[in-house]
C-alpha cells in the first residue's frame, strides 16, 4: 500500500522500506490523549447546558424582583393618591366611549347640539380633594417615573419580531394575571385602579402577549374615566392608544384590539377641535366594524355601534355643516340603524344593559311608535340601577315619562 510521505523517516532514501512515524506505544498514548480530550469536551458541553439553564432561571428571578419592587412603589403611591373609595361603575360604563354629537350632555329632542363630537360619560365622579395640592410635586414625579417605565417597556418587543414564547411557568402566571385583571376591571373604582397598576407592573414580563396588551389598553380606558384632570386623562388615553397601535401591527385579527383602539381614539379626541373629533369618529366606526366582523356575537360591539349611529343621526346644524365642508363622504346613520343595533344587543344578550333598553325606547319615540317606546321603558325599569350609567338612564326614563 502507498504510505503518505509524512509517515516516512526524513533520512531514508528511495530504496528504504516505509514505516510508520509513530511507534505502537506512541500510538496508544496518542489515542489515550484523544480520548481524554473527547471526555473533556463532553463534560464542557454539559456544563454549558447547565449554565444556560441557570441563566434562564436567573432571568425569571430578576423579572420577579423588578416586578415586586414596582408593585411596592406603586402601592405606596396609590395609597397616597387615592385614599377615597367611589361608587361602583361596571364594565359597560367604563367602555362607553362614542362618537357623539354633544358636549358630554344628553341629546335634546330636537337633535341640535353645539359642542360637536365628544365622548359619552365624560362627567367626573367626584371633585378633587384640596389636600392634594401640597403633594402635587411628589405625585408628578411619581407619575413621570411610571410613565417613563411604561414608555421604555414599549421597546422590549421590536415591531418586526414575532411574539415571545413563554415558558410553562410564565404562561401559567399570565393566565392567573389575566383572570385577576378581568375581575378587577368589573369591580368598583378602587378595583379598576388596582387592575391598572397590576397590569402596568407586569408589563416587563408580558409586553409581547396579545391578551395582556389589550387588557392593559382597557385599563388605560378605565383610568381615563376615573381621572378628572384633563392632561392626565389625555395621557392615559394616548398611552393606551400607542399600546394598541403596536399590537394591531401584529394582531390585526384581534376583535378586542380593534374595539379598545376605537374607544381610545374617542378618548384622545375629547379635547380636540371639531374636525379632529369628526376624524376620530371615522376611526371609531372603522375599527368597531372590524371588531364586529371578527366577533359577530359580542353584544358590547353592537351597543357601541348603536350609540354611534344614534349620535350621528342626531347631529346638529353646526356639525353637519362642518362634516360637509371637510369631508367628501360624511358619515351617515339613521335612528333606524341605531335601533337595529340595539335590538341585536337584546337578541344576543337579553337585559344586557339598562342603558341599551332606554336607547331602544328613545329610538321608537323618535320614529313615532309611542306604544313600543312605552313597552321598552317598562322593560328598562325592570333592570337594576347600580352603576353610574344606570343612574343616568333612570333619569332619562323619568324625563321621557313626564313628557
Amino acid at each position: 500500500q502507498a504510505v503518505p510521505g509524512a509517515l516516512l523517516p526524513q533520512d531514508v532514501g528511495d530504496g528504504a522500506v516505509p514505516s510508520p512515524l509513530l511507534r505502537q506505544d506512541e500510538q496508544l498514548e496518542l489515542l489515550e490523549r484523544l480520548d481524554f480530550v473527547v471526555r473533556n469536551v463532553a463534560e464542557l458541553r454539559k456544563e454549558v447546558e447547565e449554565l444556560r439553564n441557570s441563566l434562564q432561571h436567573l432571568a425569571v428571578e430578576v423579572v420577579g424582583e423588578v416586578r415586586t419592587h414596582l408593585e411596592e412603589t406603586q402601592r405606596m403611591t396609590r395609597r397616597r393618591k387615592f385614599p377615597f373609595p367611589r361608587e361602583r361603575s361596571d364594565s359597560t360604563a367604563s367602555s362607553s366611549i362614542y362618537f357623539t354629537a354633544s358636549s358630554g350632555n344628553a341629546n335634546t329632542d330636537d337633535g341640535e347640539s353645539e359642542g360637536g363630537y365628544t365622548t359619552a360619560n365624560a362627567e367626573s365622579d367626584y371633585d378633587r380633594e384640596s389636600e392634594r395640592e401640597s403633594e402635587e410635586g411628589e405625585d408628578e414625579m411619581s407619575s413621570d417615573t411610571v410613565r417613563t417605565v411604561h414608555r421604555d417597556s414599549l421597546d422590549l418587543v421590536p415591531e418586526d419580531e414575532s411574539p415571545l414564547v413563554l415558558d410553562s411557568s410564565l404562561e401559567e402566571g399570565l393566565g392567573q394575571l389575566l383572570e385577576q385583571a378581568d375581575r378587577l376591571h368589573s369591580g368598583d373604582e378602587q378595583d379598576r385602579r388596582e387592575g391598572f397598576q397590576l397590569l402596568l407592573n407586569n408589563k416587563l414580563a408580558y409586553a409581547g402577549q396579545r391578551e395582556f396588551l389589550w387588557r392593559l389598553a382597557r385599563a388605560h380606558c378605565d383610568m381615563w374615566e376615573l381621572t378628572e384632570d384633563a392632561e392626565e386623562r389625555r395621557s392615559y388615553a394616548t398611552e393606551g392608544k400607542e399600546e394598541l397601535e403596536l399590537a394591531l401591527q401584529k394582531w390585526d385579527q384581534s376583535a378586542e384590539c380593534h374595539q379598545w383602539f376605537a374607544i381610545l381614539c374617542g378618548q384622545v379626541s375629547e379635547q380636540e377641535s371639531i374636525p379632529k373629533r369628526i376624524q376620530a369618529g371615522y376611526t371609531f366606526k372603522e375599527h368597531i366594524d372590524k371588531a364586529i366582523a371578527l366577533k359577530p356575537q359580542d353584544p358590547q360591539l353592537y351597543y357601541l355601534l348603536g350609540r354611534w349611529c344614534y349620535q350621528v343621526a342626531h347631529l346638529g346644524w353646526l356639525e353637519k355643516r362642518t362634516v360637509s365642508a371637510l369631508f367628501e363622504a360624511p358619515p351617515t346613520a339613521t335612528v333606524q340603524d341605531a335601533l337595529q343595533n340595539f335590538l341585536r344587543v337584546e337578541e344576543l344578550s337579553p337585559g344586557f344593559s339598562k342603558a341599551g333598553r332606554v336607547y331602544i325606547a328613545k329610538c321608537y319615540r323618535d320614529l313615532g311608535n309611542a306604544s313600543a317606546a312605552v313597552l321598552w321603558m317598562d322593560l328598562a325599569s325592570e333592570l337594576p340601577g347600580n352603576t353610574k350609567e344606570d343612574v343616568q338612564s333612570e333619569k332619562e326614563l323619568e324625563e321621557m315619562r313626564s313628557v
